[in-house]
This record gives structure tokens, C-alpha cells and sequence, in this order.
């Protein structure tokens, strides 16, 4: 391929047959070269193979591992935006409801009453043992002020936690980039996270990492647990086609970096329930055989849908919300086996709801507030919490009004599962305000961050003059020593080594490491005052 159809113009690879112009409107980067893998994210690798260990932290990631514990979170992602009243159904105001609804309403007799106010249809019936088991809470109506119903912006919102600007980075993403400032060559012992489907989704995404094992689909994950296999990156071509393939094959294999854990983890574990054949049901059973074969992983998400049920709604959201009811159920069941049920709590989120009438295609359309479910033991019994939804006081598009903010809910999360003090979660959620939703997590922060300041080094590449930056702020005088390595983790050279005093610093790094760097994907590492980061950046 490389000495007869593969050539190059200003370093993108092209093949004879296609005009110049239609591969120059083919533009190479890195986001796509990963997802035509099928393997997305993960941006850590051991520089070398060398054991470089990191040492001091930053104040914040002091704080954050210092209430590192071991609860895990799975986040269910109900895809397409699910109708929550035909999920957790108004019985307090069934005729309303039902006149809404002429045609897809659940008849009272098909409902299961949870309490006095509130069921569920029928086909949700493995939910009946999970409330009254106490393992269930609905917060009501969750949304966010002038709810977008773009699916694709919506979701974003919901993963990046801001709804009045476009965000690049996921709530969690942000948790990590904290937690792991030198992720790309300290990475931890375990994914940080592991994602199944929901590609290209910013939940995990940090400023230059994302933090998530990342596969496009279950059987990709089954894959790797069973075989743990990576890519070869020695036996390839010495052209610009193998320099492209190595690239390629390299990031795969930092997504595929923990596949050697994954596996032992996967085969250390089992599945003691009956999770039936519901795409849901495989992918949580993964999921808890990975928890049980002690991966580690703090942050799970699974994906279930389409719930966009425009038409022909009844049968659709039967199908999906039977897979999430057997497979909550069986979940628990499993994980409850080894004594591990009171150690992960699962949550629903869907990028919107749906309008309170139904359309004339027998389903709903977009809309706004919906309930977010959680499941687990540590919720400390089964409720409902916060007001649901007036089912006649709309907003101006037809809408449900929010009566809950979805990053209540997160930072309701982060504060009594994962024992995070309120400065840290406040840094998670940009310093947005968030009220705490009483959801029966019992937790006790383990440190003792008090008042102090939360300071960080922040740096980044900056490309201008036909050359990249390192542009950084600090906050306190120290000796700096800046390494510079190629993706697979040779040295390249040396960036800056010197005294550096408070203040903004911009290197270039091309003038600085003092000869020429050929076209490429470079890291950058920075060690200073005890603490190391690392970031990729593009040499073209």
C-alpha cells in the first residue's frame, strides 16, 4: 500500500482515484482516526515502558483522594429522551393524565401503585421487589432552565453539566483531570471509567484526555475481557501510511492499555442471576462481573434505547423499560451475592423528556422534565423526592416545567456517595449552584479541606506563528523541568529547565527543544513543586 496507491498532500494520506479536493475535505484528526476504531478515549500510556512515579499532588487532588473511597456509580443512559410519565405515572391526578393520553395512557388497571400517589406499569413489575426492597428513590422532574430538545446538545448539557455555553468537558472528565494530573504517563492502576456505546459523549471528556475505557458496543468489550489483545505497533510500514497506522494503532492501544486488568478482572468474576437476553441485561452483566472480579473502576455507564418514541410509543418504551426493570432487579440480585449491592448505586439520566399530550402518531414528542431513577442499597430506603411537575401549568413551548435541577442530583452524588467536601464539588460543577436532595446516601467527608484555596497549575498548547506554545500560569516560584516525548513514549528532548517565578509563561516549544520535530503527535511533561502534569499536543 505504500509504494503504489498511498500518497500524501500536506501530511493527510490519500489514495489514487479521488480528486485532491474531496481528501482535503477528508481533514485528519485525532477524534476520528480513534472512532473509526471503534475504541474511544483513554489517554494514558507508560512513557518507554518506564516506571516514572508521580509524587506531591495539587491541593484539590489531595483532597479528592484523600476521600477516594469505594463506591461506584453505574450511570444508565436512557438514550433518545424517555417520557417519564408514562414511566412513574401521576395516579394523584389520573383523569388529567388520562386526557392527555387519550391513546397511550396505561389503563388503572395495568398500573402497580408504589405509594398513594405514584406506579408503575405493570411490565415494570421486577421494580415492585426493588422499592420494596428499599433500594429505589425518583427524584421528579429533572430538567434544567429552557430545556434544549436537540438530542445532540441536550445530551452534552447533560454530560457537561453547563447549559449556558458549549462546554468541551463532562462533569466527570473534569473529576479526573483533577484527580490524575499527569494521566498520560502516571495513569491509575484501574480505568478510571468504562463506557459502553455512547461514542463521541463528553461525560468523561477532560481538556485533553478522555478518562473512560471506551468501547463502541458489548461484544467489543466481551473482546477484550476475554482475550485481552493490543494492536501491534512494531511490524509496520516505513512510509507516511505507517506513520498514520502507528498512530492509530498506538491510541487504540492506550484505550487498550488496561485490557490485561480488564480481562483478569473479568474472568475473576461471575454472574449469579438471571439477567435474561435485554441488551441492558448484557451490559450490566458485564458490568457487575468486572465490579465482582475487582476492577476497581469508579465510574460505569451503560446505554439503553431509542427511547425517541415519536410514533408508535406503547410498544417501544414496553420493550426498553422491561429490560431496565429485569435488569435492575438482576443486577442487584448478582452484586448483592458477594455483599457488594450497598456499594454501587446506579443512576438513569435521558437528555430530555417528553411533552405532556400525546401527537398524533401515537407517541409524544420532545419535551422537558423527567424523573432520574436511582437504585441501590446505600439509598437507605425507597421514596420520591421533590415535587412532580404540574401536568396543566406548562411553560411557553407546551413543556413540563422543572421542579429539579439535574446537577442537584450530580452534586448530590458526588457529595454523599463519593464523601466529596463542597469546595471540591463546587471546582467539579464550575461553581455552579446546586441544591443538596436528601436521597438517603450516608456519608462522612474523610478530610479536611476547610476554607483553603483551591490552586492548581494550569497549562495548555497554544498553536500560533506557524508553531505550538506551552503556555502556563504559576501560582508560586519552583524549578521547573519540562520533558518532551513522542506517543509511544521515546525522549525527544528537553523543553525548559529552569527557575520559574509566579506569573504567565508561553515557550515555544519548537525554538525551545532546538531542532526540527517532524509531523506528530507529541506529550509534554511538567515537573514542578513535587507535582507532575502531562498533555498531548500536535506537531504539523
Amino acid at each position: 500500500m505504500c509504494k503504489n496507491d498511498l500518497f500524501s498532500k500536506n501530511g493527510i494520506p490519500f489514495k489514487k482515484g479521488k480528486s485532491v479536493h474531496d481528501q482535503e475535505h477528508a481533514v485528519w484528526n485525532r477524534r476520528s482516526f480513534i472512532q473509526a476504531l471503534g475504541l474511544v478515549g483513554g489517554g494514558s500510556m507508560l512513557l518507554g515502558g518506564k516506571a516514572i512515579s508521580a509524587t506531591k499532588a495539587t491541593p484539590l487532588s489531595v483532597a479528592l483522594a484523600a476521600n477516594e473511597n469505594d463506591n461506584i456509580l453505574v450511570i444508565i443512559r436512557l438514550e433518545g429522551g424517555n417520557d417519564g410519565l408514562n414511566t412513574i405515572v401521576p395516579i394523584y391526578d389520573y383523569p388529567t393524565y388520562a386526557n392527555l393520553r387519550p391513546t397511550i395512557r396505561h389503563q388503572q388497571s395495568d398500573i402497580i401503585n408504589i405509594n398513594s400517589d405514584f406506579g408503575i406499569p405493570n411490565y415494570m413489575s421486577e421494580l415492585e421487589a426493588v422499592w420494596g426492597n428499599g433500594q429505589m428513590k425518583v427524584v421528579h422532574g429533572v430538567g434544567y432552565p429552557e430545556q434544549n430538545l436537540s438530542h445532540f446538545r441536550s445530551t452534552d448539557i447533560w454530560a457537561s453539566a453547563v447549559d449556558a455555553y458549549e462546554e468541551p468537558t463532562g462533569w466527570w472528565g473534569r473529576y479526573f483531570e483533577e484527580l490524575y494530573p499527569d494521566y498520560l504517563i502516571n495513569p491509575p492502576a484501574a480505568p478510571p471509567a468504562v463506557q459502553v456505546g455512547n461514542v463521541g459523549n463528553l461525560i468523561f471528556e477532560g481538556n485533553n484526555n478522555n478518562y473512560a475505557f471506551t468501547v463502541a458496543n458489548l461484544q467489543q468489550l466481551q473482546n477484550v475481557a476475554e482475550n485481552g489483545t493490543l494492536h501491534d505497533v512494531v511490524n509496520l510500514p516505513d512510509c507516511v501510511y505507517g506513520d498514520k497506522l502507528l498512530f492509530m494503532r498506538a491510541t487504540a492501544n492506550t484505550t487498550l492499555t488496561y485490557s490485561e486488568i480488564i480481562h483478569d478482572a473479568y474472568m475473576a468474576g461471575s454472574n449469579n442471576a438471571n439477567y435474561g437476553e435485554g441488551d441492558l441485561a448484557a451490559q450490566l452483566a458485564a458490568a457487575a462481573r468486572l465490579i465482582k472480579g475487582g476492577l476497581g473502576t469508579k465510574v460505569y455507564m451503560v446505554s439503553l434505547g431509542s427511547f425517541d418514541t415519536h410514533a408508535d410509543q406503547v410498544d417501544r418504551q414496553q420493550a426498553l423499560l422491561q429490560d431496565l426493570s429485569s435488569s435492575i432487579k438482576a443486577f442487584y440480585e448478582d452484586l448483592a451475592a458477594t455483599g457488594m449491592d450497598n456499594k454501587v448505586l446506579s443512576m438513569t439520566i435521558s437528555e430530555f423528556g417528553r411533552r405532556p399530550y400525546e401527537n398524533g402518531s401515537a407517541g409524544t414528542d420532545h419535551g422537558a422534565a423527567s424523573p432520574v431513577m436511582l437504585f441501590g442499597s446505600g439509598l437507605n430506603g425507597s421514596d420520591f423526592i421533590g415535587q412532580h411537575p404540574s401536568l396543566t401549568n406548562w411553560d411557553d413551548h407546551d413543556n413540563l416545567i422543572p421542579t429539579s435541577d439535574f446537577r442537584d442530583v450530580y452534586g448530590t452524588v458526588l457529595t454523599n456517595w463519593f464523601c466529596l467536601e463542597q469546595e471540591v464539588v463546587n471546582s467539579i460543577l464550575l461553581n455552579q449552584n446546586y441544591q443538596e436532595l436528601n436521597l438517603g446516601l450516608d456519608c462522612q467527608t474523610l478530610s479536611n479541606f476547610g476554607d483553603k484555596d483551591i490552586q492548581r497549575l494550569f497549562h495548555a498548547p497554544v498553536y500560533k506563528n506557524n508553531s505550538v506554545y506551552l503556555e502556563m500560569n504559576i501560582e508560586t516560584t519552583g524549578h521547573g523541568v519540562i520533558m518532551l516525548y513522542d506517543l509511544v513514549g521515546k525522549e525527544v528532548g528537553v523543553i525548559a529547565n529552569q527557575l520559574f517565578f509566579p506569573g504567565k509563561h508561553s515557550i515555544d516549544i519548537k525554538a525551545a527543544v532546538g531542532y526540527r520535530l517532524s509531523f506528530g503527535q507529541y506529550i509534554y511533561r511538567i515537573s514542578i513543586g513535587g507535582q507532575n502534569y502531562s498533555k498531548s499536543f500536535l506537531i504539523k
